[in-house]
C-alpha cells in the first residue's frame, strides 16, 4: 500500500503521463525555477529579520541648484 491508499504502480504510471506530457527539460527547467524562488524566499526572509521595522536616515542631503547671482545694475 502506497500514499493514502495509491500503490506504487499507481504512481509510476501517474509519472509516466507527466513525463510524456511535459518532457524532461521542461520539469527540469521547472524544477530548477522553483528551487531558485525558494532559494530567494528563504533569503529575503532571513534579511527581514536582520533589519530594522524603520530605516533611520543616515544623513540629510539638500537637493538644490546652484543659481548664478546677477550684479543689480547701477542706475545712473
Amino acid at each position: 500500500m502506497g500514499f493514502g491508499g495509491i500503490s506504487i504502480w499507481q504512481l509510476l504510471i501517474v509519472l509516466l503521463i507527466v513525463v510524456m506530457l511535459f518532457g524532461t527539460k521542461r520539469l527540469k527547467g521547472l524544477g530548477s525555477d522553483l528551487g531558485d524562488a525558494i532559494k530567494g524566499f528563504k533569503k529575503s526572509m532571513g534579511n527581514e529579520e536582520d533589519k530594522p521595522a524603520v530605516e533611520e536616515p543616515k544623513g540629510q542631503t539638500i537637493d538644490a541648484q546652484a543659481r548664478k547671482v546677477e550684479e543689480p545694475t547701477k542706475k545712473d
